[in-house]
């Protein structure tokens, strides 16, 4: 499970030119989900998700967390975090879960969040979508599920 968190004042997504999904402050997540992913992923990565201090306390250091702010996320489900590219080019997307594995997962995701607290927005799975957003900071993030094994390690 691979996700790209933005930090944002305000971000919004749209289909067919109707907004399906808007928050202001908060957390802005392309979400990608590979064949193996499950249960454990999504704890994984909604626990750092709502937990990571990115957000600036009264000194301007980052300090808070999403959950913290009382922030929103926005979540868009994003196969192409999955894009291989070693190779000629035109990205390869073999690594990225199926449909019918991917779905269910990003939803369990936005639920996960929605459990710890969070208003969670969502965009529409397999749509040609248009996000908007105001990173702020910028400040971009990425999380890969692979470290999750890789910390046990450590």
């Amino acid at each position: 499970m691979r996700a790209v968190a933005q930090r944002v004042s305000r971000a919004r997504v749209t289909v067919e030119g109707e907004t399906i999904g808007a928050i202001e402050a908060g957390l802005l997540v392309y979400l990608g989900i590979g064949p193996e992913d499950g249960d454990r992923e999504v704890w994984w990565l909604t626990s750092k998700l709502a937990e990571l201090r990115i957000f600036p306390d009264e000194q301007g250091r980052f300090d808070r967390s999403v959950t913290d702010i009382s922030g929103s996320v926005l979540v868009v489900s994003q196969f192409t975090l999955y894009a291989d590219t070693r190779k000629g080019r035109r990205p390869s997307f073999t690594d990225a879960a199926p449909p019918e594995v991917a779905a269910p997962l990003v939803e369990r995701a936005m639920d996960a969040l929605r459990d710890r607290g969070l208003h969670v927005e969502g965009g529409r799975f397999g749509a040609h979508m248009l996000v908007e957003a105001v990173n702020d900071g910028p400040v971009t993030i990425l999380l890969d599920s692979s470290d999750l094994d890789r910390a046990r390690r450590d």
